[in-house]
């Protein structure tokens, strides 16, 4: 979910009569968007049954989603200021009902693979048009309600998408299996276009500045370049190449964040540099890449492990994983209440929740001498684990965004929900590989190689979090 600081703009003479029906309509599209980060989670192991995709390829079907947003992401949502939000919205869903079709009907993992790039790419434009025209559309108190149904559909989708993966897999629909997963999005895709079409007003106001496209194009290709290496690797034998790779990705990640500031001519910066300066945008962003890197690959290999070595159907597995969810309903609400209280220690106290959490179902794990360790040794480590979640992630965008600078607000997000995306496909690719690389030793050693890591990492998150500004809501000079 991409977040924005407030700003004051002043609220028009007449809102819009069908603003509320507008909101729906792109709520809904961007639940397509929420949904497939997880739903696809639980089906993997299916998937790679069913295409018999080796292990490198179904790191790449989470992989490839997470990397065509994050390269996406920034640059979308300066295209939607310059030419329109609602031309791009209509653009994004169209494109991700496709896309999704083409996951739906892909007869290789070559095949699904792209189509789930081609998703991503879609997802990142239609997101940002989303939050964009909330902001236009609302003022006010209304804003914050709009904003409070989008943070509460966001919840409810990372919760149900875990659920809804397994129950479609399961229920084989027509023979469909796995593929229902993706084909449900397209009729949703199809009455999102038509109803936006209609609801959704055009914008009054655009951009001025050009969109850096070929700054974009350079952190797409290293964001592939740091990634490609990390997954491919291991298959490989990590070659020389991997390394020369991995090092020219890290710096074509960093390239346009050293050139921009000197890039005129009316360009609009791909990323924020005076937000970069600030101490609390910058802890901030290593706070939410460490903790996506750890929480997406936990859960790719939690579910493989689940289904192909405890012998969990995929609707099963999808229970046992809600547990984490139930968890993060459970604080969400007052995390943002009690950071603003206690500041920091809000979000030290989430990061140190995860970790044991995690740290409990380690236990769980090696403890077990059956083949089908049952639910409840897990579930108590899930629930913790989930309700760290809540009072991580809330007040994380709070501390973080409101000390930028309103003209700013818009790239922070933007790089900001980039580093989530990024850092999740970093999970993928690092976690995912150590656990395949134990799998000889059996399914139960490898997830013990895994979890200590993903202690570690939620860890190394919560001493950041010390660097944060004490208070909820930071001051500009960070």
């Amino acid at each position: 979910m991409t977040a924005l600081a407030p700003t004051a703009d002043s609220p028009p003479a007449v809102p819009h009569p069908r603003r509320w029906a507008a909101a729906a309509v792109m709520m809904t599209a961007a639940l397509m968007d929420l949904l497939d980060v997880t739903i696809v989670n639980v089906a993997i192991p299916s998937v790679g049954r069913d295409l018999h995709a080796s292990e490198a390829e179904l790191q790449w079907l989470v992989s490839a989603y997470l990397l065509g947003f994050a390269a996406t992401l920034v640059v979308a949502g300066h295209l939607g200021d310059r030419y329109g939000r609602k031309a791009l919205f209509l653009a994004g869903t169209a494109a991700f009902g496709l896309a999704s079709l083409a996951c739906g009907l892909a007869q290789g993992p070559g095949q699904l693979i792209a189509a789930r790039a081609v998703q991503g790419v879609a997802a990142a434009v239609l997101t940002p048009q989303v939050i964009g025209s909330f902001r236009t559309l609302f003022h006010g108190k209304e804003r914050g309600a709009a904003f409070g149904m989008y943070g509460a559909v966001a919840g409810f989708a990372s919760g149900i998408g875990l659920l809804l993966g397994g129950v479609l897999t399961d229920a084989d629909l027509f023979g469909l299996g796995w593929r229902t997963v993706f084909l449900v999005n397209v009729p949703i895709a199809a009455v999102c276009l038509a109803a936006g079409a209609m609801l959704v007003p055009a914008d009054r106001e655009r951009s001025t500045g050009r969109p850096d496209l070929v700054g974009s194009l350079v952190l797409a290709a290293g964001l592939v370049a740091v990634v490609l290496p990390l997954v491919q690797g291991r298959s490989n034998g990590w070659p020389l190449w991997g390394w020369f790779c991995l090092a020219a990705g890290v710096a074509a990640v960093a390239g346009p964040a050293l050139a921009q500031s000197r890039r005129g001519g009316g360009t609009v910066p791909l990323l924020p540099a005076r937000a970069f300066r600030l101490k609390a945008f910058s802890v901030g962003l290593l706070v939410q890449l460490l903790f996506s890197v750890a929480m997406q690959g936990f859960f790719l290999v939690f579910a493989i492990w689940l289904q192909g070595g405890q012998g969990y159907t995929p609707l099963q597995a999808g229970l046992v994983t809600a547990a984490f969810s139930v968890g993060g309903f459970l604080t969400a609400p007052v995390a943002d209440g009690l950071a603003v209280r206690y500041g920091r220690l809000v979000l030290l106290a989430g990061a140190v929740l995860m970790a044991a959490g995690c740290a409990w179902i380690g236990h769980a794990v090696s403890g077990a001498a059956a083949a089908h360790t049952g639910a409840w040794p897990l579930v108590p480590g899930l629930l913790v684990a989930g309700a760290g979640l809540g009072f991580l992630v809330v007040p994380l965008v709070n501390v973080v965004l409101s000390a930028v600078p309103a003209d700013t607000a818009g790239g922070a997000s933007g790089i900001f929900s980039t580093a989530q995306q990024f850092g999740g496909a970093l999970g993928v690719a690092t976690l995912a590989t150590l656990f395949f690389q134990h799998t000889a030793d059996g399914p139960g050693p490898a997830m013990t190689t895994v979890l200590p890591w993903v202690v570690g990492v939620f860890a190394a998150t919560g001493l950041l979090c010390l660097a944060l500004p004490r208070t909820a809501l930071a001051s500009h000079d960070g």
